[in-house]
């Protein structure tokens, strides 16, 4: 093969990022759109770079040394990299090689300047931009051409770039180095254009930023830009900064800061039409590349050039729609308690039994709530339901609605009936709480005729079984007596706080009245594992061997040492009945406890340490006799009022409600997690046997295809392995991006806000959803399996499903960044009187580890009371 080491940019577009970086790939699609203006240069191509690098074969055991080292150890990386650029830096460049370079300068003109920039192999990636993280020189001139080409080959290991690869799961050796090197521009005004908006997210607004001079100024945070807003063709918003300096070229090479006249500072960089006009070539480039553009762009003599375009990688992706009308979405994940991205297999498992239709985007599920919010009766409805669950995302709906036209309106489709999903009208009758016990006796009798019918089916007919048994999965989830025990707990806390406040001004007096709740599933699992820790504390030898715990083969030595059979047995049992749970269960994907059992052992030794044995049962009658007290005052205080008799009975009659069903509204997720492990078994092992016949490479591979997909795959016994890896890749950039609450086809996450008075100054405000006051150490936590708790201390996390109640019994209080009253850390936390505030957005990025904070449950925000701690953040 013959090497080319210089290719013109006229000569390239996108698809050959592997031969000139994602920059110069780019710089070549744009030369090629028509009425888009490029400034004319070349590209030293990758095979340049690795002919360098063969030139210093130590290069090779650098990077090994540097795949090793921890993203988070800055120091070993800053150390590292920078002796790989000077090793870089220090390589001359072979004599034809230079010459290739020089030659091409001739073309297009030796004595004039240029601007010599990195262009990564891994960079204007669509899911990973690297905006920033290799070097740019510009106004080069003359032989100093050559010395920044190497320069900017070394830059492929900046500090930066290098964090930043490891950090996006991007190897060292697999990204290669060009360099573009193109004509200078010396404009009037320079800046960048955004054809999506960058903060909320609309494709159809459309961002400018500029200033005077080289963009160099906006880019490096020198000056405040201009700020342009377009939509439709129109300017609908600008902001017009003072800006002071400018970056300048000098005749004889580099740049420099120069004073802006003091009577141009505040006007306009450019002229509301030529924004327009701007717009316009961004939303010809975008249609070229078929997605958001992030673009830096030149103004010479009133013609705009174009120096760079990159997609915009942090938008959130808009579900898919089959029309061209206005939709919002809502977040399944905030409503779910689980806010981290799904793989593919997952995500469709859930569709397949859910109740609604449910949208992918992001790796994330949406419910299309458009025609809800288009009817009085059904907006009602559902606004009230989000504002009891999530006042955010109640505020963001109601943002949406006050526009005119987003949404339309049509009228109730039966003005005479009850909304869908609203409150069952009152019958004067209580639901018999024996159905609790039926519905529980009906589940298990579900579950075990699944576990019986399964285990012969294999191959296509496997997937014919489980498409039936996703329809009865529904049914028993849609049965009316489910829903109406679901309901009847939910609406008596709901009377009861109302009321109750109403008349006697007690908040949220259902926190304390549904303590030590029963048949509460996910509570019992908390406590439960306190029952473990009994047994395993008095002996020592089984204490020390669960210390030293590196993998989950552990259960089959744990009989070993004195005690351990005991311990082994209390285990096994304790999976049994909930090893089917794990942290972001509703991804069928995710490893369950019965598959990772060592993610229980450091809690099972923190609840040895911390508690004394018999604590499970103490704190279960602690609530309960908490509860009966509660009743008793209320009931008491209620009789001393006017009317005061009616009101009591009125209060103990869903007093009684509440806990005769408050704990059922956590057994179907259990339910359906239940469910989940017994089709993750059977698709495993159909997984198992694919691998065998040579189809896949790992069993774990399923995951990256959908429910369907995968049945073709088993009856074709054929696999797309190329999709399997975008796939992957996909969902490792899905990380970085957050999903919102309320999402429109817009492409706008759009926001709420908590509408409250009342709070102090610098308060981080959420729900209150468990009453209480508590002071003590803030533990930000973003994994389970990183948890070090000690009695005392308050709980920061993103988000609690249902596995995180075995923590909950040794914390004090309880903050996260999502949630609403009737999630399930919100329900267990009221289980176990732990003062608690959900949906206190940024809490784990605001809140540092080891901080003094304040959590007012009762009013629903959280007092940070010491300075930020020294040392980094968790990861």
């Amino acid at each position: 093969m013959i090497e080319q080491y210089v290719v013109d940019l006229h000569e390239v577009d996108e698809t050959q990022v592997a031969v000139v970086g994602g920059k110069g790939a780019h710089l070549g699609g744009l030369s090629r759109i028509e009425g888009i203006r490029v400034p004319g240069g070349f590209c030293v191509t990758t095979d340049a770079f690795r002919r360098i690098i063969a030139e210093a074969p130590s290069i090779d055991g650098l990077l090994e040394q540097l795949s090793r080292l921890n993203p988070a150890d800055r120091e070993a990386i800053r150390t590292l990299s920078a002796q790989i650029r000077r090793t870089v830096e220090g390589i001359a460049i072979p004599d034809d090689l230079a010459a290739a370079i020089t030659r091409a300068l001739g073309r297009l003109g030796e004595q004039a300047a240029y601007a010599v920039r990195s262009s990564a192999t891994a960079e204007d990636l669509p899911t990973a931009s690297f905006a920033g993280q290799q070097d740019t020189y510009l106004n080069v001139v003359g032989p100093a051409i050559l010395q920044h080409v190497s320069r900017c080959w070394a830059s492929l290991f900046t500090e930066r770039a290098v964090t930043y690869r490891q950090r996006n799961g991007i190897g060292h050796r697999t990204v290669l180095m060009a360099v573009v090197v193109q004509r200078m521009v010396f404009p009037h005004a320079a800046g960048i254009l955004f054809t999506a908006d960058p903060v909320t997210g609309n494709r159809k607004v459309a961002t400018v930023d500029a200033g005077f001079g080289l963009g160099e100024a906006l880019v490096s945070g020198l000056v405040n830009p201009d700020v342009f807003k377009v939509r439709h063709g129109e300017v609908v918003a600008k902001a017009i900064a003072a800006k002071q300096r400018a970056v300048h070229a000098l005749p004889a090479g580099g740049t420099q800061e120069v004073a802006i006249d003091a009577q141009r500072q505040e006007q306009p960089a450019l002229t509301d039409a030529q924004v327009v006009r701007l717009v316009e070539l961004g939303r010809r480039i975008e249609a070229h590349f078929g997605c958001p553009q992030d673009i830096e762009w030149c103004l010479v003599d009133d013609d705009f050039q174009i120096v760079q375009s990159r997609p915009i990688t942090t938008l959130f992706p808009i579900p898919t729609a089959d029309d061209q009308e206005n939709h919002v979405y809502v977040s399944v994940g905030h409503g779910q308690m689980m806010t981290d991205p799904m793989k593919p297999l997952g995500l469709s498992m859930w569709q397949l039994t859910a109740m609604v239709p449910m949208h992918e985007a992001g790796g994330r599920l949406f419910v299309d709530v458009t025609r809800r919010l288009a009817a009085p009766a059904s907006r009602a409805a559902l606004l009230d339901a989000m504002g009891k669950g999530d006042p955010l995302i109640r505020d963001a709906l109601e943002t949406v609605l006050d526009r005119d036209g987003f949404v339309p309106s049509v009228p109730d489709a039966d003005p005479g009936r009850p909304p869908a999903g609203g409150a069952p009208a009152p019958n004067g009758t209580d639901p018999d709480p024996a159905i609790v016990t039926e519905l529980i006796e009906r589940s298990q009798e579900s579950i075990a005729a699944l576990e019986r019918d399964i285990r012969t089916k294999t191959g296509p007919a496997l997937f014919d079984f489980l498409v039936e048994a996703f329809e009865e999965h529904k049914r028993v989830l849609g049965d009316p007596l489910n829903i109406r025990a679901i309901m009847a707990g939910m609406e008596a806390t709901w009377w009861l706080n109302d009321k109750l406040q109403e008349w006697l001004g007690e908040k949220n007096a259902a926190d304390t009245l549904t303590l030590s709740a029963p048949d509460n599933v996910t509570s019992e699992m908390g406590l439960a594992l306190l029952d473990v820790a009994d047994v395993i504390r008095p002996h020592a030898e089984v204490v020390a061997f669960l210390q030293g715990v590196e993998d989950d083969g552990f259960l089959d030595e744990l009989a070993k040492p004195a005690g351990g059979t005991e311990a082994r047995d209390a285990i096994e049992a304790y999976l049994d009945r909930y090893g089917m749970r794990c942290v972001g269960e509703i991804d069928i994907t995710r490893p369950r406890w019965r598959e990772r059992p060592s993610t229980l052992v450091p809690v099972i030794l923190d609840h040895v340490r911390n508690f004394e044995p018999g604590a499970a049962e103490r704190r279960f009658e602690q609530g309960r006799q908490k509860a009966q007290k509660e009743e008793q005052d209320v009931l008491s205080r209620l009789r001393a009022l006017p009317d005061g008799g009616g009101k009591a009975d009125e209060a103990k009659r869903m007093i009684d409600r509440v806990r005769a069903f408050i704990g059922y509204r956590e057994y179907p997720k259990y339910d359906i997690i239940s469910r989940y492990f017994v089709y993750k078994q059977a698709l495993l092992a159909e997984a198992e046997r694919l691998v065998a016949a040579g189809v896949l490479p790992e069993k774990e591979d399923i995951f990256y295809l959908t429910f369907q997909e995968l049945h073709d795959v088993v009856r074709s016994h054929q696999v797309d392995g190329p999709l399997i890896q975008q796939r992957k890749d996909a969902f490792r950039s899905y990380h970085a991006l957050t999903p919102p609450r309320v999402l429109t086809s817009d492409g706008e996450a759009v926001t709420g806000a908590y509408r409250r008075d009342g709070v102090p100054a610098g308060a981080l405000v959420g729900v209150p959803v468990s009453a209480g006051t508590v002071e003590g150490r803030a533990r930000v936590v973003l994994d389970m399996a990183d948890a070090d708790l000690e009695a005392g201390d308050i709980l920061v996390t993103p988000f609690t499903d249902p596995s995180w109640s075995p923590l909950f019994v040794g914390i004090a209080g309880l903050v996260t960044e999502v949630g609403g009253l009737m999630t399930h850390g919100a329900v267990i936390a009221r289980e176990y009187g732990l003062p608690a505030v959900v949906g206190v957005e940024q809490a784990t990025r605001l809140i540092r580890d080891g901080q003094q904070i304040r959590v007012h449950g009762t009013d629903g925000y959280v007092e940070i009371l010491s300075p930020s701690p020294a040392g980094p953040r968790p990861s």
